[in-house]
């Protein structure tokens, strides 16, 4: 019906990195929309504190820290989520690392670090959770798998964050091949790709915003509202037909730009 194109309710969702920045943001309005949500970081009591804050509205939220950087560590957290619950509606890849470094100094190191959590992450902690998932989909309600990519993947951005630019463009390419084969499973997965949103990893969005408004032809950066409104509706029954897409959230700067 119409009237629950965006509710959440009765469903189960957990988010990684969501103790903070962007994954918060889409905890909150999870959470709004009648989610039951667990919030995944690697700082155990960040992740408890965020948790905590999440619930005060009335919303039901547990945290699951847990150590995206190994596959021991996805697996841990696929084992301390199975202990829960018997099935997952909506998994949210959305943890992630960036390194800066100038290109004849880039350590290997940096490349491994984002690789490890940006890319190789989400495919091995879908795959764990794979039967939670199957268990919650039908074709009348499937399962959701949101990858959190950014529009570093799609264009390039000036600063030298190699590994995280080619890991972003992965993850947007993964999302398509995962989607064709999950699919069958009644599982959708998609992608979104944000902009600027204040953050620890977006620091000059957190601490500038006025100054990095200025290259975005939308003339601000994003906010919490602008985050939580497109993982819902990919989410939600509203994006139930949007398969292996990727949807930019970034006030027009990949596609709405003009000029060299």
């Amino acid at each position: 019906m119409m009237a629950d194109l965006f509710s959440l309710k009765g469903r189960t969702a957990l988010i990684t990195g969501g103790s903070r920045g962007i994954g918060k943001m889409i905890a909150r309005g999870f959470l709004a929309q009648g989610a039951r949500v667990y919030v995944a970081a690697r700082k155990a009591a960040q992740c408890d504190e965020a948790a905590a804050e999440l619930g005060k509205d009335g919303g039901t939220c547990f945290a699951v820290p847990a150590d995206l950087s190994t596959v021991e560590g996805v697996r841990a957290l696929a084992a301390a989520l199975r202990a829960r619950e018997r099935k997952l509606d909506i998994l949210v890849n959305n943890a992630g690392a960036v390194w800066l470094a100038e290109f004849d100094a880039f350590p290997e190191k940096g490349w491994d670090k984002v690789m490890d959590l940006n890319l190789k992450a989400p495919f091995f902690l879908t795959q764990a959770l794979y039967p939670e998932l199957k268990a919650a989909a039908s074709r009348e309600r499937p399962a959701k798998v949101i990858n959190i990519a950014s529009i570093d993947g799609i264009f390039v951005n000036p600063l030298e964050t190699y590994s995280y630019h080619a890991s972003k463009a992965g993850l947007i390419h993964l999302t398509r091949r995962m989607a064709a084969r999950l699919i069958a499973d009644h599982i959708v997965v998609s992608a979104i790709a944000p902009g600027a949103f204040p953050s620890d990893m977006n620091v000059a969005a957190r601490d500038n915003a006025d100054r990095v408004a200025e290259r975005i032809p939308a003339r601000r950066i994003g906010t919490d509202e602008d985050m939580a409104g497109a993982a819902i509706y990919l989410a939600s029954r509203a994006g139930d037909y949007v398969v292996g897409a990727t949807m930019t959230v970034d006030g027009g700067v990949a596609y709405a730009r003009t000029g060299f």
